[in-house]
């Protein structure tokens, strides 16, 4: 036992307070203990105690207990953060075989903490820690390795992983988040048992792989994934550009261009979904992959459209969201917009902004800003940043036409009861006019009654107001384009 002092949150101690008053062990232990150590806040809170399920139970007014593990989850109301809502509260306890290497085919609660330990994953989460006392329990000196910045496995690393496969995976989670490095011993057992994830479930193996891709490091995550075995087991379709060499725009393998793209996504500090699109943008390249011999380099012609697919597919198996899905799929498939700011028409950009959805769009830019950085060249050029920037809010912005008018030329027929022809075309756009020189008027009601008086003029006299319309609408509309080109320094 060691002596140290941690501040711990009022909503974990009045837990293990309450155990140990009624005349219980306490600890913290595991993930939070370790955070704690090296200075970091523990989105999770874990205790365990010599308590039984039961007697858990009866000493708080609110828990639940539904599972084989004697695991009781005490609830906080009472605070405002998420991360106490739920402290759980284990019991000591001996696991017997893992027949299915992802549970214990029975659970036998026990009276020593040093059981407890023993069953857990790595020594860096090993560790317990009496509040009361101030003392910690290292048994596998996991301070040592918290020090040091290793993972080990507690005891035999294989007999760890055969009790939970997940294992390997979170090795590599663990090393991503915390930048440190698997012991050999550990990591020649993962390479050995990586092929044990086949009877994961694939929710299991996709929150751990999250958990990588949105550390600050994916890239050195995946890259030990794909070393030690691993990336096969969640995404192998990312393995097939490994050696997949790309054309003169490109210094690197698809490999390579992936994992530099997701990187700036991390650096960033892009949402998953971006993150995602970055490492799966390019997945349909080894697939399309043809020698030009005219151009004298590789094509990837319709790469986009079969990466869409297969992102799909990918994400499907790893049974993330169906709206988590459509969008990334979205990006891959038309990650390929932007290219030359001279050549890409308004039409095109809204055309666009209609394919990926409007609440897409800036996501886009961000991708394809990680596609170049991943390509090896220079930051994307600033001017032509700055002006897709541009063409994407001069895309966004409310149409300045009568289709913003809050009524059409059905509606004007209507309460006119004028048969089709020129005038309704005169009305629409006179409507306009009035609408521009006050927005406040745009309302069915005026917009109708209004209808009603233009339509007593003459066609010749409508005329003159709807070309005044027109007149007014490119005026209003070539302000507001240059106040967007402005705020973006481009012409």
């Amino acid at each position: 036992m060691k002596e140290s002092k941690f501040n711990i949150p009022k909503e974990v101690s009045q837990v293990t307070e309450a155990l140990e008053n009624a005349g219980f062990e306490a600890y913290i232990v595991g993930g939070c203990v370790r955070d704690l150590i090296i200075n970091k806040v523990p989105k999770d809170w874990d205790v365990t105690t010599n308590a039984k399920p039961e007697e858990i139970e009866k000493l708080f007014e609110n828990t639940f207990y539904n599972n084989d593990y004697g695991t009781v989850g005490v609830v906080n109301e009472d605070t405002q953060d998420e991360t106490l809502k739920v402290v759980e509260v284990t019991p000591f306890r001996l696991e017997s075989e893992y027949s299915d290497a992802r549970r214990p085919d029975s659970v036998e609660f026990s009276d020593s903490l040093e059981h407890d330990l023993h069953r857990r994953d790595f020594s860096i989460n090993a560790i317990a820690y009496s509040i009361s006392k101030g003392h910690i329990v290292d048994t596998y000196k996991g301070q040592e390795d918290i020090e040091k910045g290793i993972i080990r496995a507690v005891g035999d690393p294989d007999v760890r992983f055969s009790e939970d496969a997940l294992r390997v995976l979170r090795a590599i989670r663990i090393s991503a988040e915390l930048d440190f490095k698997i012991e050999e011993k550990t990591k020649k057992a993962i390479k050995n048992d990586a092929k044990m994830l086949e009877k994961i479930a694939k929710e299991r193996i996709r929150d751990e792989f999250i958990r990588i891709i949105m550390s600050d490091r994916p890239m050195e995550g995946l890259e030990l994934a794909h070393e030690l075995g691993v990336l096969q087991f969640i995404i192998p379709e990312l393995e097939e550009g490994f050696d997949v060499k790309q054309n003169q725009a490109h210094s690197y393998t698809v490999w390579e261009h992936l994992l530099r793209s997701i990187q700036h996504s991390a650096k960033n500090k892009w949402s998953l979904e971006i993150r995602l699109a970055a490492l799966l943008h390019d997945i349909g390249k080894p697939a399309t992959a043809k020698w030009s011999p005219e151009k004298k380099d590789w094509t990837f012609h319709g790469h986009d459209v079969v990466g869409g697919r297969m992102t799909r597919k990918i994400l499907t198996n790893l049974k993330f969201p169906n709206k988590q899905i459509d969008k990334i799929t979205k990006l891959v498939r038309w990650h390929l917009f932007f290219s030359d700011t001279d050549l890409i028409t308004l039409s095109a950009v809204r055309r666009m902004v209609r394919n990926v959805g409007e609440e897409n769009i800036w996501d886009l830019m961000n991708l394809r800003v990680s596609d170049r950085i991943g390509t090896g060249r220079p930051k994307a050029h600033p001017y032509r940043l700055r002006k897709y920037k541009s063409m994407v809010e001069e895309a966004l912005r409310s149409p300045i036409s009568v289709t913003m008018l809050k009524i059409d030329g059905k509606k004007i027929m209507d309460v006119t009861r004028e048969t089709p022809g020129p005038k309704i075309g005169f009305i629409l756009h006179a409507l306009l006019e009035e609408v521009l020189d006050d927005p406040k008027l745009n309302t069915a009601k005026y917009l109708e009654e209004k209808a009603k008086e233009f339509i007593k003029l003459s066609e010749n006299e409508l005329k003159k107001l709807g070309e005044k319309g027109k007149l007014k609408k490119n005026e209003t509309e070539g302000k507001e384009i240059e106040k967007v080109r402005g705020k973006h320094y481009v012409k």
